[in-house]
C-alpha cells in the first residue's frame, strides 16, 4: 500500500535534464487534455487525482508514476503520445551520473559491487532503506521517501526479476553488517535477507572481516557492470556526485582491484557462515 500511495503522489523531477523533461511531458499532457474538452478536475476524477496534482503534473512540477502514464494515455485516448514518455520520465527521477548505472543494471551480463558504508541498494529490505532515508539530514519528506524506496524497489526487481539474472558479486565489509542503523530488528531482518539471497546461484556475497590485515579496496566503494559485448563501465560516488565511467583503462584497473578484494575477503560460504554467526549474536 506504501507503493502505491508513493506512485499516486508522483516523484519530483531533478534539476537540469530531468527537469527539462518534466516540463517538456507537461506541456504535452496540458495540449492533449485541452484537445480532449476536459477540465483538471474531470481528467483528476477519472484519474483519482485532484484538480491541484494534474496541474502540478502539467507545470512538470511532479513526475507520474510509469503506471498513471498510461492511465493518463488511455483517458485522452493519446494513442501513445503520452506512453512514449515513460522511460524518459523514469531516468529523469535519477541523478545523471545514477541514471547510466540504473540503465546498466538492466542489461548487463555481470555486476561486481564493493561497499564499505552501507549494504548495497540492491540488497537492502525495505526496513533498511527506510532506517537510512530517516537519517538523511536536512530531513526528508515522507513522500519523498515514499518515491525513493518505491524506485529502489523497483530497480532491485528489474535486476533480480529479469531471465537470464546477471552474475552478482557483493564484498562488504564487515562494519556494514553490524551497524545497527533503525535498530536489532531491522538489522536482523537485513543479515536474514543477505542469507537468503546469498543461496542464490548467480549472487556472490563475501565479507571482509576486521581482522583481515590487508584490504585493497580502501579507496572506497565502487560498482562495475559489464554488457554482453564484454564493455566495463566504473561507477562510483563522493559527496554530492555520482560518476559512471567509460574509459576502459579506469574500468579495468578497477576491475583487477576487484579480484584483489575477492581474494582478501571470506569465501562466499564462509562469508555466508560468517553472516549466521552476527545473526546469532543479534
Amino acid at each position: 500500500m506504501l507503493e502505491e500511495q508513493s506512485e499516486r503522489a508522483g516523484a519530483a523531477p531533478l534539476p537540469g535534464a530531468g527537469q527539462g523533461i518534466a516540463v517538456a511531458f507537461g506541456k504535452t499532457l496540458k495540449t492533449l487534455r485541452t484537445r480532449a474538452g476536459l477540465e483538471r478536475e474531470e481528467l483528476g476524477r477519472r484519474l483519482g487525482y485532484s484538480a491541484s496534482t494534474i496541474a502540478s503534473f502539467e507545470q512538470g512540477r511532479r513526475i507520474p508514476s510509469s503506471r498513471t502514464v498510461e492511465q493518463t494515455d488511455d483517458a485522452l485516448s493519446a494513442d501513445g503520445l503520452l506512453s512514449v514518455w515513460k522511460g524518459q520520465l523514469e531516468k529523469a527521477q535519477y541523478p545523471a551520473g545514477f541514471q547510466g548505472l540504473v540503465e546498466l543494471e538492466k542489461t548487463a551480463i555481470e555486476l561486481l559491487h564493493y561497499d564499505k558504508f552501507l549494504v548495497s541498494g540492491l540488497l537492502q529490505t525495505e526496513e533498511y532503506m527506510r532506517a537510512l532515508f530517516a537519517m538523511r539530514r536536512p530531513l526528508l519528506d515522507s513522500e519523498t521517501v515514499e518515491r525513493r524506496v518505491t524506485s529502489r524497489l523497483a530497480r532491485q526487481s528489474a535486476v533480480f526479476g529479469r531471465r537470464p539474472e546477471p552474475l552478482s558479486s557483493f564484498v562488504l565489509d564487515e562494519t556494514v553488517l553490524r551497524q545497527r542503523y533503525g535498530g536489532k530488528q531491522v538489522l536482523r531482518g537485513q543479515l536474514e535477507h543477505l542469507l537468503l539471497i546469498g543461496q542464490q546461484p548467480h549472487i556472490d556475497i563475501q565479507v571482509m572481516p576486521l581482522e583481515c590485515e590487508e584490504n585493497a579496496g580502501m579507496g572506497g566503494p565502487f560498482t562495475i557492470a559489464t554488457r554482453k559485448d564484454g564493455k566495463q563501465f566504473l561507477y562510483f560516488e563522493a559527496t554530492h556526485q555520482m560518476t559512471l565511467v567509460n574509459e576502459p583503462e579506469n574500468a579495468t584497473v578497477a576491475a583487477v582491484r576487484y579480484g584483489v578484494i575477492r581474494s582478501q575477503a571470506l569465501a562466499p560460504r564462509e562469508s555466508l557462515e560468517f553472516i549466521e554467526k552476527l545473526l546469532g549474536e543479534l
